[in-house]
């Protein structure tokens, strides 16, 4: 969605919101060797590749080296000697992956190595084609390799919750509505078009008024659910709030 979808109003946060989070998910596998623990961190993973072969790419490698080389890099995340130091109180858990992601690059694998790691079984296939698409669409000036991630991450975040958001309508068979209301997520409030859009939903314009309300509320919860996730306390959700949507307004 676009970068004007507003900001989550802050709020005070239960400590149960944290039940589950990024960090869990890295600490149960790194103490638990099972396959349930494992799916759940290459899941993970899969979410947030795209951020770090951004990041790949803006340091100046191709797109094949990009793909070699992220890969590489989740085929050694993977691996319970590389988090077994990992740490909850680091912190964020984007500044964390990059860290690590800038390990890698700097001293464990060359280009070269990349590649031959890269020919064998692979933990998930990266879309090369779609990699490339979604790159090409990244702001050609001098944003640095951080910023783009950064922004990315941010972006991935949006996605997430919208895509959440989208499957909680269709569950409860409101697909169609939520199509139409969509667009009431981002821009200019002051061009809503209330009055065009009540009609073609069955409703007055106070009504759809009530139900795009409602709309925002969730996505805001969803979208603050999200980012909790990516922290370790919920101390940091409202300054990361802060400073992502601010990266992704840059």
């Amino acid at each position: 969605m676009p970068s004007t979808i507003e900001n989550p109003t802050p709020r005070p946060h239960p400590a149960a919101a944290f039940a589950t989070t990024h960090w869990t998910v890295v600490m149960r596998a790194v103490r638990n060797s099972s396959p349930e623990a494992r799916v759940a961190l290459e899941s993970l993973c899969q979410s947030y590749w795209y951020p770090l072969y951004a990041f790949v790419r803006r340091e100046g490698y191709t797109s094949h080296d990009a793909q070699d080389l992220t890969q590489a890099f989740f085929e050694q995340f993977l691996e319970k000697n590389f988090l077994r130091d990992v740490h909850r109180e680091r912190g964020k858990f984007r500044s964390f992956l990059l860290a690590s992601l800038k390990h890698f690059l700097a001293n464990e694998w060359d280009r070269k190595q990349a590649q031959k790691r890269g020919g064998q079984a692979k933990v998930f296939s990266l879309d090369a084609q779609t990699a490339e698409e979604r790159y090409r669409l990244e702001p050609s000036d001098a944003m640095s390799a951080d910023k783009i991630y950064e922004r990315r991450w941010a972006l991935t975040l949006l996605d997430h919750s919208l895509a959440k958001l989208q499957r909680e309508y269709e569950a409860a068979g409101k697909g169609d509505e939520f199509e139409q209301m969509k667009i009431f997520l981002s821009g200019d409030r002051s061009q809503f078009p209330y009055a065009e859009l009540a009609p073609k939903l069955g409703l007055s314009e106070g009504a759809l008024k009530v139900a795009v309300h409602r709309l925002r509320k969730r996505y805001r919860e969803i979208l603050r659910a999200e980012i909790a996730g990516t922290v370790s306390s919920a101390s940091e959700v409202d300054g990361e709030i802060r400073y992502l949507f601010g990266v992704v307004g840059t």
